[in-house]
């Protein structure tokens, strides 16, 4: 059967969606910090083994405003409401970051019905984190990096396997070897919602701005 023959609009609308047993979210119980709900929440999809729960999708725009977004690892988490990810600073993502230094987080659990969704202001952690972080990469990933080529058109890959066995060479000649351009960026974060669905759909919506050294709470209409 080809695509043509498939009714798309039919199909999408016929898969399940929050299906199975899904946890009840009284916000009258929240944390007055979003971190420690957003840890709780993080927690309990590891103990149930949700597929690749600190797997978060980030969003940025350049100066124009055209936003892109890609799948990328929350590398940390800081009390302070810090949420952290790295990336080369010559990437797609590192040039508009540059350019305009906000972004805008999401997290989905679908095991849970679980999303969270976390926007500020994005800054370096400076070059003694991010060169810690750069080592603490695969041997392959730091080889990529090296080689400089994200986001770059690869019209010859037989040139990009061999430019990447070089990099590899590189680092097995100096394993304390950091790329200048890798870089771990954090989030400020002045906004943190948490939604936690029904399959009633009757979701519950949370936020958490903040304010001064603090945070207020308000629920959200679904």
């Amino acid at each position: 059967m080809s695509a043509e023959d498939i009714d798309i609009k039919g199909l999408l609308r016929s898969l399940p969606v929050l299906a199975g047993k899904l946890p009840v979210f009284d916000p009258q119980d929240a944390p007055a910090d979003p971190v420690v709900l957003f840890l709780d929440w993080l927690f309990a999809a590891v103990e149930d083994g949700i597929p690749e729960p600190h797997v978060m999708t980030l969003a940025t725009a350049d100066i124009e405003g055209r936003p892109s977004s890609r799948a990328l690892i929350c590398k940390d988490v800081e009390p302070s409401g810090h949420w952290y990810f790295a990336s080369s600073a010559t990437s797609r993502k590192g040039g508009e970051l540059a350019e305009n230094p906000q972004a805008a987080l999401s997290f989905y659990w679908p095991g849970h019905g679980r999303q969270i969704r976390i926007t500020g202001p994005v800054a370096p952690a400076g070059a003694e984190r991010s060169a810690a972080d750069f080592l603490a990469r695969s041997p392959g990933a730091r080889a990529e990096v090296l080689v400089a080529r994200q986001s770059q058109i690869l019209d010859q890959p037989v040139r990009a396997a061999a430019e990447i066995r070089v990099a590899e060479a590189r680092l097995a000649a100096q394993p304390d070897l950091v790329s200048t351009d890798w870089t771990l960026y954090g989030v400020a974060a002045d906004q943190v919602e948490f939604w936690q669905a029904d399959q009633e759909r009757r979701h519950t919506r949370l936020r958490y701005q903040r304010s001064g050294t603090g945070w207020t709470r308000h629920r959200l209409w679904a």
